[in-house]
C-alpha cells in the first residue's frame, strides 16, 4: 500500500483515484484554496462528485487546502498534481515547503509554458521552479493520454502512457496504478508525451471546426452531415504537423502516433471543451465573442494553450511548416476568424 496525495479536487485528478483506489493504497485529495465549497460539497453528498456526477469509493478522502501542509508533513510516497495548468506555480510552492529528494510527482495536468523566453513542458517547469527554492533531486512522470475523466471514475477500459527519462519509476508507477480497466503503458520519452498531449487540444479545436470549415456555401443541415471528408482531411494533417512540431523540440515521432497524441487527439477531437470552442470558431464566432458568448464560465485548454505560447510559436517557427497551428494560434491570439487556406 503506497500513500498517495491528490492536489487538486477536479474531475481529472478526482476520477485518477479510482484506480489507486482499487489498487489498495492509502488516497486522500486535497482542494486547492479555490476548492474549499467543491470538498464540503463532496464530503456533504455521499462522495457524488459534481462535474464527474457520479459517486466516488467512501474509502477516498478529502480534505480542504487548509490541512494540505499538515498532511504533506506526514509520510508520504507519491505526490499527484492535479491542479490546471495556471496552477503550477502554485502548486510548486504548496510541496516545496515539504519535498523530499526523489519523492515522486505524478503530472496529470496538460500543458506547456514559456519561461524565461523558452518553450517549456510543464514536467520541466515543476523542476527548474523547484531547484530555484533548492531541490535538486527531483523525480517527475507525466501521465497522458486520452482519458475522459468520467469515463475513468465509471471505470470504462482506459489505456494512457507513464512517461519518466528513468523507465524503472515508469515501472513503479504501473505497478501502483493498473488495473484491469486501466491500462498503463511507459515511455522513456517525457518530452514527446507531454508535447502530444498539449498541442492536441489546440488540433482538436481545429477539428471541431470541420463543419463550417466543409463548405461555406452549404445549408448547416449539409454541412452537419457530409461534413466528415473535411474531418478527416484536418486530422491528416494535423497529426502530420504535430510529428513536425514534436520532433522540433526535441521528442520522438513516433509517440505522436501512440496514445498521448493520435489518441488523445481522438477523443478531444470527437467531444468535449475544446472541440465545441472549434465548432462556434467554425460556424464564423471570433474567439473572444464565443468566450463570452457560450463558454463564459468554462476553461477551453485548448485556448488558454494558445494564449500561452501562441506568441512564442508565431515568432520562432516557420507559417509554412505549421499552417493549421499559425491558423488557429492567430484566431486565439489574435481575436481573427478562422479561415483555412486549403
Amino acid at each position: 500500500m503506497k500513500k498517495i496525495i491528490i492536489i487538486g479536487a477536479g474531475a481529472m485528478g478526482s476520477a485518477f483515484a479510482v484506480p489507486c483506489i482499487e489498487n489498495k493504497n492509502d488516497v486522500t485529495i486535497v482542494g486547492t484554496h479555490l476548492e474549499n465549497q467543491l470538498i464540503d460539497n463532496i464530503n456533504s453528498n455521499n462522495k457524488i462528485h459534481p462535474s464527474l456526477k457520479t459517486q466516488l469509493p467512501k474509502e477516498i478522502k478529502f480534505e480542504k487546502f487548509e490541512k494540505l501542509q499538515t498532511i504533506l508533513e506526514q509520510k508520504t510516497d507519491i505526490i499527484v498534481c492535479g491542479v490546471s495548468s495556471i496552477g503550477i506555480e502554485w502548486f510548486v510552492e504548496q510541496i516545496s515547503k515539504n519535498y523530499e529528494k526523489k519523492l515522486p510527482i505524478v503530472l496529470l495536468t496538460k500543458g506547456l509554458s514559456i519561461l524565461d523566453n523558452e518553450l517549456l513542458t510543464l514536467s520541466d517547469k515543476i523542476k527548474n521552479l523547484l531547484e530555484k527554492k533548492g531541490h535538486l533531486e527531483i523525480n517527475i512522470s507525466a501521465i497522458k493520454g486520452p482519458c475522459l475523466a468520467a469515463g475513468l471514475a465509471n471505470k470504462m477500459r482506459t489505456g494512457t502512457v507513464i512517461a519518466n527519462q528513468d523507465t524503472k519509476e515508469c515501472q513503479s508507477l504501473k505497478n501502483i496504478i493498473s488495473t484491469n480497466y486501466y491500462s498503463t503503458e511507459i515511455s522513456e520519452d517525457i518530452s514527446g508525451v507531454e508535447i502530444s498531449g498539449a498541442i492536441k487540444n489546440i488540433y482538436s479545436m481545429l477539428i471541431g471546426a470541420s463543419e463550417g470549415l466543409s463548405n461555406s456555401k452549404a445549408t448547416k443541415e449539409l454541412q452537419s452531415k457530409y461534413y466528415l471528408n473535411t474531418a478527416a482531411s484536418l486530422i491528416h494533417r494535423s497529426i502530420s504537423e504535430m510529428v513536425e512540431f514534436v520532433s522540433h523540440y526535441g521528442g520522438k515521432p513516433e509517440t505522436v502516433y501512440g496514445l498521448a497524441g493520435l489518441g488523445d487527439l481522438y477523443v478531444s477531437a470527437i467531444g468535449g471543451r475544446n472541440s465545441l470552442m472549434g465548432k462556434y470558431l467554425g460556424e464564423g464566432y471570433l474567439y473572444n465573442e464565443a468566450k463570452e458568448k457560450f463558454m463564459k464560465d468554462i476553461t477551453v485548454e485548448g485556448a488558454q494553450l494558445a494564449l500561452e505560447i501562441g506568441p512564442k510559436i508565431l515568432q520562432d517557427l516557420n507559417p509554412n511548416h505549421f499552417p493549421l497551428m499559425f491558423n488557429m494560434l492567430q484566431t486565439i491570439c489574435e481575436n481573427k476568424k478562422l479561415e483555412i487556406n486549403w
